[in-house]
């Protein structure tokens, strides 16, 4: 991988590029802005912050993150790996977190798995060799990808909440599927990260302005994505 979203000023470059591509995005922007650019913790402690997220809000995410930096400084796979699965599970996580992340530590101590030459990967094999490993499900990568490596092309096709702005902005009649976001989004390489960023922008600000969205479990889900990839 060659140009990253490491400052805000790549950001706007990958916008510009991106509205090049497809036109439709120039009303998105226009209505949204630039989106503000989000980066998180990279390597080792920046995966596991997002294990810690999985299915939480953000305060809960938060809290459990903040004990186990107390409790492990620095936090490295080795100290992970070595760690009593009862001890982590008093810092608050699941059993199936510590199932993930001693998984993911092992693998890492075991030279099996090289978090870091993930940078310089295209975005479906960094996507894939994430998702093999035990826990982490597409989400995980998908934000590992966006927010710790700054990769302009990672595609978050699963997303409820860029499914819905995709729907509203493209004015579909219903939401797409994750198989017909990765159709849709085809138009848009090698910037399709930029994309979920406007995207997730354009949820954010048709919420704010019609102050509701629908209800029901899909919306529910769709809110509580959006609010992880806030962080």
């Amino acid at each position: 991988m060659g140009f990253r979203l490491d400052t805000q000023a790549d950001l706007k470059k990958g916008v510009a590029r991106l509205v090049a591509l497809d036109k439709r995005f120039a009303p998105i922007v226009a209505a949204t802005g630039v989106p503000g650019l989000r980066r998180r913790e990279s390597g080792f402690a920046g995966i596991v912050a997002i294990v810690c997220g999985q299915q939480l809000s953000t305060a809960s995410a938060n809290a459990i993150w903040e004990r186990l930096r107390a409790a492990f400084d620095p936090i490295t796979p080795a100290a992970i790996a070595k760690a009593r699965a009862d001890r982590l599970a008093r810092l608050g996580l699941s059993a199936a977190k510590i199932k993930t992340l001693k998984s993911l530590a092992r693998e890492i101590v075991a030279a099996r798995f090289d978090l870091d030459a993930l940078a310089d990967e295209d975005a479906e094999i960094a996507h894939a060799k994430l998702t093999a490993l035990h826990g982490i499900g597409p989400w995980t990568a998908d934000v590992y990808l966006l927010f710790c490596l700054g990769h302009p092309d990672a595609w978050p096709a699963g997303d409820l909440a860029v499914q819905e702005a995709v729907k509203l902005g493209l004015g579909l009649p219903i939401r797409p599927t994750t198989k017909e976001m990765m159709v849709l989004a085809e138009a848009w390489r090698p910037w399709r990260g930029v994309a979920a960023h406007v995207w997730w922008a354009y949820y954010r600000t048709v919420k704010q302005r019609e102050g509701i969205l629908p209800t029901g479990p899909a919306a529910k889900a769709a809110r509580r994505q959006a609010a992880r990839v806030e962080v």
